[in-house]
């Protein structure tokens, strides 16, 4: 379940991930498969291919690719999540959801 984002933010990650731009959401996110995990950052992009690469140039698996048209997306979670949004400058969400100690 994802919550701690607004239609608004949603809705504008949609749009990038569907024009085939690499695009970063994070919410809080409870799942008991993981468990101390309270947030998630989903990397979308339609462009498969793209995605993909994505995946590679940052050390990910691109199987774990989450196929889900119109939105496909990989989860990020755990050290994997800040070292990427620190490195995106993606700063407002390390802050918001408080992934820097």
């Amino acid at each position: 379940m994802a919550f701690g984002i607004t239609r608004a933010e949603l809705d504008a990650w949609k749009a990038a991930v569907s024009r085939g731009e690499i695009a970063y959401i994070t919410h809080y996110w409870l799942d008991p498969r993981f468990a101390g995990v309270r947030t998630v950052t989903k990397v979308g992009c339609a462009d498969l291919p793209r995605l993909r690469e994505w995946c590679v140039a940052n050390g990910l698996n691109p199987r774990y690719i989450h196929n889900r048209p119109p939105y496909p997306h990989f989860d990020l979670i755990g050290p994997k999540q800040t070292e990427i949004l620190r490195r995106e400058n993606l700063i407002d969400q390390l802050e918001r959801f408080k992934l820097e100690g």
